[in-house]
């Protein structure tokens, strides 16, 4: 069956059909329209998706949402962005699936990962998520209007930097079970301190449906505060950590030398062993509020610790990728998609596992941090000495303060851009070492991990665009 019919998407948006048409898919973006797409005409600050109409049917658009008659079969509406929000609200309305609406500081991109991987496996092709980080006031919205309406499960990233977005956003994805991973001070210039990020994140819980069950990790000290923003919502409260009190703990745990954490995880009524494919004890943390998830929905705990164990690296997120170098390789530790002072201080601590002849870090400026950036970009001095790092090259203006801590205590070099890091990376890399890779997404590191995979540092010239 088709995603959507032109029929449905018009008693769904309030719209005028011209031309019928069935959908399988859903995108505002005309690059990313696929054949049998409906593409959704938005307009913006910067442009108006309406430019890009005769791209998306070139490229297989089945139809359109607009806010003008065009030739092509299309539904009519007077505003096209409230059309992609009554879309989602109308996907949501039709589902029978539990849904879980996962936010946190750290780690929510990849908890919803493992979650529908772990889903996934409980019913294989039923589990629907946001994909990428669509976790905005448009990705959520999107991400729910392209949920088939036979889903069984339905995982959501529900993100924010402002008081008062989670409030919209879990109204649209209503959860059955609501997740926050962590507090963490990302995003702080908007706030005022921690407590409010803690405030901010807790709205989650205002969108609960009936009898739903929502998960906050124990070991935060901002723990108690959470659970009193979801006491009004939630039938049910479970804890998760590496505490004597979390619902969901951890009993044992062992990092492995080929990557990964063996662990012991006990949960009321059950307890499972076996491992975490992914490195870092973030990770491990991430996988408790997983299996918590898994057991509130009613899932199978068991398979879901197979997928955990089985699933792989993501891209941005902790991938590892091996790259040339004059006389061998290195390991490249790819986590240039985002960064806030928990998320450097988990990964530094990762990269001080690693057994390898040098350790070196790329650490890219961490941005959204107010008048307190100078001191958390500071503070990292530590983490990286803990963490035995022989070499660093730090990129941006930003890591001013965490140059001159560091100053005399390592091979140490500041660049300007994610260019200057990769021709740093190019002068120093050698056979053997593994190189941690971590900045805000804005400071582009990821172009340095892709043009090391394509040979960069070996050959010494750009295979492709940064």
């Amino acid at each position: 069956m088709s995603l959507w019919t032109a029929f449905a998407i018009a008693e769904a948006v309030d719209g005028e059909v011209q031309g019928a048409f069935c959908a399988d898919g859903v995108t505002f973006d005309s690059r990313e329209v696929g054949p049998g797409d409906l593409f959704i005409a938005l307009k913006g600050e910067a442009t108006d998706g309406h430019r890009f109409i005769a791209g998306a049917f070139d490229n297989g658009a089945a139809g359109a949402i607009v806010s003008h008659s065009i030739e092509q079969p299309h539904v009519r509406v007077a505003d096209t962005m409230a059309a992609l929000n009554a879309l989602g609200h109308a996907a949501r309305a039709r589902t029978a699936a539990k849904i879980v609406g996962v936010t946190g500081s750290v780690g929510k991109t990849g908890t919803k990962e493992a979650l529908w991987a772990a889903l996934d496996r409980t019913a294989p092709g039923e589990a629907h998520r946001s994909v990428k980080s669509y976790n905005n006031h448009t990705g959520v919205p999107l991400s729910l209007a392209r949920m088939p309406a036979a889903a069984r499960y339905g995982i959501f990233e529900m993100g924010m930097n402002h008081a008062g977005e989670l409030t919209h956003l879990t109204s649209m994805v209503r959860p059955h079970v609501a997740i926050v991973t962590a507090i963490a001070p990302a995003h702080a210039a908007y706030f005022a301190d921690e407590a409010a990020i803690a405030d901010a994140k807790g709205e989650i819980f205002k969108g609960l449906e009936p009898g739903g069950a929502a998960i906050i990790p124990e070991d935060s000290p901002h723990r108690d505060r959470l659970i009193a923003a979801a006491k009004p919502y939630a039938e049910r409260i479970v804890t998760f950590g590496r505490k004597a009190g979390a619902d969901v703990r951890v009993h044992e745990e062992i990092p492995l030398e080929t990557g990964g954490t063996l662990v012991s995880i006990r949960l009321p009524k059950a307890e499972l062993t076996f491992t975490i494919g992914q490195s870092g004890a973030h990770w491990v943390s991430n996988g408790l509020a997983v299996l918590a998830a898994v057991q509130a929905v009613g899932a199978d705990l068991a398979a879901a610790a197979v997928a955990l164990s089985d699933m792989k690296e993501l891209a941005g997120r902790g991938a590892r990728v091996k790259a040339e170098v004059e006389g061998g390789e290195i390991l490249l530790i790819d986590e240039s998609y985002n960064a806030n002072p928990a998320s450097m201080t988990a990964t530094l601590k990762q990269l001080g596992r690693e057994k390898c002849d040098r350790r070196i870090a790329v650490l890219g400026e961490m941005r959204e941090l107010g008048t307190q950036s100078a001191r958390y970009h500071a503070d990292l001095a530590e983490p990286v000495l803990e963490a035995h790092v022989d070499a660093a090259i730090l990129v941006g203006r930003e890591m001013a303060a965490l140059a001159h801590r560091l100053h005399g205590e390592l091979d140490l070099r500041h660049v300007p851009d994610s260019a200057g890091a990769l021709k740093a990376l190019e002068e120093i890399a050698a056979p053997g070492d593994v190189v941690l890779v971590k900045g805000s997404n804005a400071i582009g590191l990821s172009g340095l991990v892709r043009e090391a995979a394509a040979g960069r540092l070996a050959h010494g010239k750009s295979a492709c665009s940064m």
